[in-house]
């Protein structure tokens, strides 16, 4: 478990992710979102999450026991269905 890749654009932060269910994380730092992508390709939208507890999340020795405990059911969450979208499209 382990960040592979960190990228900061405007106000987001932008991370690659080792972990048997987590691919990909984005933090807004200013409207409080993250967005987590999980290896199967599904993608939620958690609302309301500090910075703090992003820190927390990136700085941890697993990032999906940490997420499964402290985010996943903490904090509100809504399904993002655009790659869905893409792929019946094309």
């Amino acid at each position: 478990m382990a960040i592979l890749r960190e990228e900061i654009v405007g106000t987001k932060i932008i991370n690659e992710i080792q972990s048997s269910n987590i691919r990909r994380s984005e933090f807004d730092t200013e409207s409080k979102e993250l967005v987590v992508e999980f290896n199967n390709g599904l993608r939620y939208l958690y609302e309301g999450v500090s910075h703090q507890i992003y820190t927390q999340f990136r700085m941890s020795e697993s990032q999906g026991k940490f997420f499964n405990s402290k985010i996943a059911k903490t904090f509100k969450y809504k399904r993002l269905w655009e790659y869905i979208y893409v792929l019946w499209n094309h």
